[in-house]
């Protein structure tokens, strides 16, 4: 390693060491003013947001809304035109390299598919970040650390010397979960995490996100066309149409509004059959606690 090298990590270092108290304030995520575009086409056009700590927020929108370039703004893979994004109260876009890892190590992302590296297994693909951030750490404790993310993520721990290639597409997702929980993150940003799985391993995969949530204490920015998943487990819910966020609240206070696409996707005969569901689900479990 280069001597520029040691300087670099250093500051990151010394920069993460300054910011890892927990987030105390009220919104842990502050985005105004945005503008994002690609060459004419403009996605996002003065958008506004703002998440609260503990909760999940769910992000929904018709197609090209912008909701995944939306996350890799707020986690600094897409630089907007405009507007500022706002992480644990630090500005993230222009933000110093040190700063700028230092605010990245307390959240965790899970992308699409798991985005796991192939030539890796369970378990070196959640130390990939580990060794980023933490490179002084004992490698005996980065595997520990690793195998007890993996369980926590509802794997089995044999699954840790497992590569990508042997899992199923629900137990990817597990995994990538893992690797997004590594640096014990007060931040978890999902990308349509239950896209592709069967109603169980979805609804299974929602329950593991609500008890890791509150044992936790996370703040999650979840994207979803879910429809389960945003009545099952959403503390709110969060609109992208016409360039920018039009609503935020509960489904029930989304559904007071009148714009169209709202209106449409949560009176639509599927909104209307994950509501029945969800309302069939409270009632057992009100049964349950009842009867015990």
């Amino acid at each position: 390693m280069s001597g520029e090298d040691h300087i670099r990590d250093d500051v990151m270092v010394e920069a993460r060491d300054d910011v890892m108290e927990s987030f105390g304030g009220e919104y842990p995520i502050v985005i105004e003013g945005l503008r994002n575009s690609f060459g004419h086409q403009v996605i996002h056009e003065d958008l506004s947001l703002k998440v609260r700590r503990g909760e999940i927020l769910g992000v929904v929108g018709g197609s090209g809304t912008g909701k995944s370039v939306l996350m890799r703004s707020i986690i600094g893979l897409q630089i907007p035109d405009a507007g500022t994004i706002e992480v644990f109260g630090k500005n993230t876009i222009g933000a110093e390299p040190g700063e700028e890892a230092a605010v990245r190590s307390r959240w965790g992302v899970l992308f699409q598919g798991g985005a796991l590296f192939s030539t890796l297994t369970v378990a070196e693909n959640v130390e990939v970040p580990l060794k980023q951030f933490f490179p002084e750490l004992d490698p005996q404790l980065r595997h520990e650390i690793a195998r007890y993310k993996v369980v926590m993520s509802g794997l089995p721990e044999d699954s840790t010397a497992k590569y990508p290639s042997e899992l199923s597409g629900g137990m990817r997702k597990r995994a990538g979960l893992a690797r997004a929980l590594a640096l014990d993150p007060e931040l978890l940003f999902l990308d349509e995490p239950t896209a592709g799985l069967d109603p169980i391993a979805a609804a299974n995969f929602d329950s593991l996100t609500r008890e890791l949530t509150d044992i936790l204490g996370l703040t999650v920015f979840l994207i979803t066309h879910d429809l389960d998943t945003l009545y099952a487990i959403c503390d709110r819910v969060a609109v992208l149409a016409d360039r920018k966020v039009v609503a935020v609240g509960t489904i029930p206070e989304l559904l007071q509004l009148d714009h169209p696409w709202i209106q449409e996707y949560f009176n639509g005969p599927r909104s209307r059959g994950a509501h029945e569901s969800h309302e069939r689900g409270k009632s057992v479990d009100n049964n349950a606690e009842r009867k015990a």
